[in-house]
């Protein structure tokens, strides 16, 4: 007798998402609150000058960029990690200007508008290419997430919508951030931001469940690890236009700093 499929995990995803329709369903604008709400207040995080540094690495990147486009204004070291082949491949379709790479030009429009328009959009998009230096392989259930590269810490660890996606329980989502704390430096930042109370999400007809996060238990959780909060933003409860698609009660950002 077969077992249902745990809809999560390596394996599930390696063989079930597709990036493009992740990217068509999720990242588009206008009309995504979830989206405007994470761009505006990463804008306001790096370039508030409170967040900087040479080198961030961005643990589960997926197949986006939206979350790096104020990041590059501060650090000029990025590298992108994620544990799928398919989404690793999106990303450097896009960094090499690839025919049918994702067109990101009117979230970047509108990040450049968040900064102020200092710079036109495909000055933004070049800067970007340019500070992007590796795409690695990731699995943050590993001890060394980017097993077997071996990084130099960073100034700064970014990781959007990942942790409750890959983690099952509370138990390995603790695990899980304690591994990506290994990758940062003491006196660094953390900066992450993701959905509460998630359920699943779909991608096309495919389900992926998420692990179910409150505020309370992040802060616990980053207490635990070593961590000082310095901000934490919170929406109010989410009825967008993917109850369909997804299920969660509402989305957060926040800036964590690692005890040195």
């Amino acid at each position: 007798m077969n077992s249902m499929p745990e809809l999560r995990g390596p394996l599930y995803y390696q063989s079930r998402f597709d990036p493009k329709v992740y990217l068509k369903t999720y990242c588009g604008l206008p009309g995504n609150p979830r989206l405007l709400f994470i761009l505006k207040h990463l804008a306001e995080i790096f370039n508030s000058g409170k967040v900087k540094g040479d080198t961030l690495i961005d643990i589960g990147s997926g197949p986006a960029i939206y979350q790096l486009m104020s990041a590059c204004e501060t650090f000029e070291n990025i590298i992108c990690t994620d544990l799928t082949d398919k989404n690793r491949e999106e990303l450097k379709a896009w960094l090499t200007s690839q025919p049918g790479a994702c067109d990101w030009s009117p979230v970047v429009q509108h990040v450049c508008h968040l900064e102020g328009d200092r710079i036109t959009w495909r000055e933004k998009e070049d800067r970007l290419r340019k500070a992007i230096k590796q795409v690695l392989k990731c699995d943050v259930m590993e001890k060394n997430p980017t097993d077997p590269v071996v990084l130099p810490q960073a100034d700064c660890i970014l990781s959007c919508l990942c942790l409750e996606s890959a983690c099952k329980d509370h138990e390995a989502y603790t695990a899980a951030l304690n591994n990506m704390t290994t990758l940062l430096k003491p006196g660094g930042h953390l900066v992450m931001a993701g959905v509460l109370g998630g359920k699943f999400y779909m991608v096309g007809e495919v389900k992926f469940l998420g692990v179910s996060l409150s505020e309370a238990f992040i802060r616990e959780s980053l207490s635990g690890a070593g961590y000082i909060i310095e901000r934490f933003e919170c929406s109010g409860e989410s009825r967008e236009r993917w109850e369909k698609t997804s299920q969660f009660s509402s989305y957060y950002v926040f800036v964590a700093r690692k005890n040195s």
